[in-house]
């Protein structure tokens, strides 16, 4: 009878990779749990789901660098990811990240009457999984709006992804390139808290941006504003196990990015854009970003509680604003 359960309940996630089937087999057991077979099956389901977030979002990108790879040879297209030629590509894309958005997380932008027509430098609090982020970007280029964004280096470094970060409009972020797309007319997006924040960040949602000031000094010399922007329950959605000290460690003695991060949580997103600080040859680029922090801090104590809790953000899913 034991093994018959066991075909039964491997049958039932056959779709699931298997180590994660295996291990949660072993370790949620009927034979010593008194928890029903349905309720067994339903915790595994979630659990597989929690543990293979990055196996998730790899397909996702795996699926979108196909895109580009298909519409690149049926077009007969070039290297030039910038030009016009890759437009429907990045819309097809763009719409697909608002359609998830949507499914995953009720996704919503507030405030976008602060997102100036012309250049301005977004700054924005960096979730485990900038995936409001991604979100709030496409957004803006179905709306006619291209939004660049700065990302780590190693994303570049990861097989298949160059192409699409660069049709996606992804830099690595160096200052000259950063300031020569401000400079052309167009939104330029960066988290100063970067994958610190991101890793080592928790639902209090502290921002960790050390002693960073490149970003302002960027803002000065380019003459435009900081538009501050923060997603709600954004901690919630995914989370990263970053109080393991030696992952702590291992991060700032190697830049390896290698902390677990769980989620897919189906939390409400809402991305609050802030009103822009305005550019003021006056102001020093340690001053602007003192300003731009309790700017974003502002928002997040605003809009909110704290700290973060994940039923609550599903609920707040079925809650007006």
């Amino acid at each position: 009878m034991a093994s018959q359960g066991m075909i039964s309940r491997n049958e039932t996630f056959a779709s699931l990779p298997l180590f994660t089937s295996y291990l949660l087999e072993e370790w949620i057991s009927t034979d010593h749990l008194l928890i029903p077979h349905m309720a067994v099956n339903l915790i595994m389901f979630l659990a597989a789901i929690t543990i293979n977030v990055p196996f998730t979002l790899a397909g996702v990108c795996c699926i979108c660098a196909f895109i580009v790879f298909i519409y690149q040879k049926v077009n007969k297209l070039n290297n030039d990811y910038s030009s016009a030629s890759w437009d429907n590509a990045r819309l097809t894309i763009a719409h697909g990240l608002i359609g998830l958005g949507r499914i995953l997380h009720g996704y919503e932008i507030l405030g976008t009457e602060n997102i100036p027509q012309g250049p301005g430098l977004i700054v924005y609090y960096h979730g485990a999984i900038p995936i409001d982020y991604s979100f709030f970007f496409a957004s803006r280029l179905v709306m006619g709006q291209r939004c660049y964004s700065v990302v780590d280096y190693f994303l570049f470094r990861t097989p298949g992804l160059k192409a699409l970060l660069s049709i996606m409009n992804f830099t690595t972020g160096s200052r000259e390139e950063c300031l020569k797309i401000l400079k052309d007319g167009h939104l330029l997006g960066i988290s100063p808290g970067g994958v610190r924040e991101a890793l080592f960040s928790n639902n209090n949602y502290k921002l960790l941006w050390s002693n960073r000031t490149g970003f302002a000094q960027l803002a000065i010399d380019a003459k435009v504003a900081i538009i501050p922007m923060f997603t709600e329950n954004v901690r919630d959605g995914y989370r990263a196990l970053g109080n393991i000290w030696p992952l702590r460690w291992l991060y700032e003695n190697t830049r390896l990015p290698l902390v677990p991060i769980y989620g897919f949580f189906p939390v409400k997103f809402r991305t609050h854009i802030g009103e822009p600080i305005a550019y003021d040859p006056n102001i020093t680029s340690d001053e602007l970003a003192k300003k731009t922090k309790i700017a974003i801090e502002t928002l997040i104590r605003r809009h909110q509680k704290k700290p973060g809790h994940i039923i609550r953000g599903i609920l707040d899913r079925f809650a007006k604003q």
